[in-house]
């Protein structure tokens, strides 16, 4: 029998939740734009821009390999809060500093660091509640994953039109004053919406807290990523793209930008070509995914996203070109993270779901300070069009697994049987057996 709770539909906490991760993200969005723009600008050097794509990705990584069982003790709900308000402090440090002369470059890379490390628990609780959120709306959770993704690709949109404009207009350090109000008005905007939730609550264990039973909480959301095929799959694969993805947006495109376009007006015009595409693609397949089989979409749209992209921007050199490859590129990948997130939560059971998705973070993100990094010493050593070729040509390479290994076919399987009985009828999702 249905509780009576989820009988009612009631869609507000999903849409403040939706609201509120837009938001967030589009400070990230104006962070990651702003920040490498006013290194390239202040010191002309794509290493230095590489360094503090680092500085803010391992603490991301860091926070990803030990946070889960801190999110359950703790809470979503506060994890999340803490986490933008946290995130707000650092940034509006950065202008704030700089105003006052003394912001030294170890300082900038200290500041994105706290960034890195709160950033990442703080996008993590907001997810694990979405299968909850679902339930509640009364809404397939394939559908709410499409929405949930396309929020944030909402977000990337409207942070790369604005950035690109507000940085050309009022200088990269001032952009950041716009982002730390993002994260003052999502973290309230997310405790509201989140109120009243059991799942966003603290979870109270049994006997006292130690350090041996962190370890055994920690220690299951590895083992069940490490003994489930697929989602091992999904974060192999993805561990390579997302260190190629974040060479790409923290090196490779803004020096396009800076050397071969217009500078950062088209930057943003860029960023929101494929912005526009990817919200566009993954609204899409949350209306109309669930008729179309996931592993053919899913393998066709990260051939079609990974390798063009490079190639066009190191043959051509031109605007219209590249634009025209990352709208096709936003198309196919605004249907992969609501696969991905369906295909996670249809298998991972609610009470690891916190530990599960830190495990994946950690795991897909591992590589990824090294993107950054590596792509800005290559291109000070070896030039931007062979970088741009050799980027691209490995990720190729990553993008034909789901075509050389049958486990990727399990995608279009029967969902595990660990989503709870109540879940599957207030949110639509199909039974086990069913399609």
């Amino acid at each position: 029998m249905v509780p009576a709770n989820l009988v009612t539909a009631d869609r507000r906490p999903l849409a403040t939740v939706l609201a509120a991760n837009l938001i967030s993200i589009t400070g990230n969005c104006l962070t990651y734009m702003g920040v490498p723009w006013f290194v390239l600008q202040s010191t002309g050097s794509a290493a230095k821009a590489g360094i503090v794509a680092f500085c803010t990705l391992l603490p991301a990584v860091l926070a990803a390999l030990v946070g889960g069982p801190v999110i359950d003790r703790i809470g979503r709900r506060r994890v999340s809060v803490v986490s933008d308000l946290a995130c707000g402090v650092a940034v509006a440090a950065i202008p704030l500093l700089q105003s006052a002369g003394v912001l030294r470059f170890w300082m900038l890379c200290g500041l994105m660091a706290v960034t890195g490390l709160f950033r990442t628990p703080g996008e993590t609780a907001r997810g694990v509640l979405l299968p909850t959120l679902a339930a509640r709306a009364g809404m397939p959770l394939a559908r709410a994953a499409g929405l949930y993704d396309g929020a944030a690709r909402c977000a990337a949109l409207t942070g790369s039109a604005l950035g690109g404009v507000l940085i050309a207009v009022f200088g990269a350090e001032n952009v950041l004053w716009v982002d730390a109000a993002t994260f003052a008005v999502s973290a309230p905007l997310f405790a509201f919406g989140a109120r009243g939730l059991p799942e966003a609550r603290a979870r109270r264990r049994a006997g006292r807290t130690s350090s041996r039973a962190y370890r055994h909480e920690l220690a299951e959301g590895y083992r069940f990523l490490a003994t489930t095929p697929l989602l091992l799959g999904l974060c192999l694969m993805t561990l390579v793209t997302r260190c190629l993805d974040q060479g790409w947006s923290a090196v490779l495109l803004p020096m396009e930008a800076r050397v071969d376009l217009d500078g950062s007006i088209d930057l943003g015009l860029l960023n929101a070509a494929f912005g526009v595409c990817a919200l566009l693609g993954a609204l899409v397949y949350g209306a109309v995914g669930s008729r179309f089989r996931r592993w053919p979409v899913f393998t066709v749209a990260f051939l079609a996203g990974g390798l063009p992209r490079f190639v066009v921007a190191a043959c051509t050199g031109s605007f219209a070109p590249l634009a025209v490859v990352m709208a096709v590129e936003g198309l196919a990948f605004g249907v992969l993270n609501p696969i991905m997130a369906t295909v996670t939560y249809e298998t991972v059971p609610e009470e690891l779901r916190s530990r599960v998705l830190s495990a994946t973070t950690a795991a897909v993100q591992l590589f990824t300070p090294m993107g950054g990094l590596a792509a800005g010493f290559l291109v000070d050593s070896a030039g931007l069009p062979g970088t741009l070729l050799t980027a691209g040509g490995v990720y190729l390479l990553a993008t034909l697994c789901p075509l050389l290994f049958p486990v990727w076919r399990r995608m279009d399987g029967p969902a595990a049987p660990t989503i709870g009985r109540t879940e599957r009828v207030a949110s639509g999702l199909p039974k086990r057996g069913t399609k």
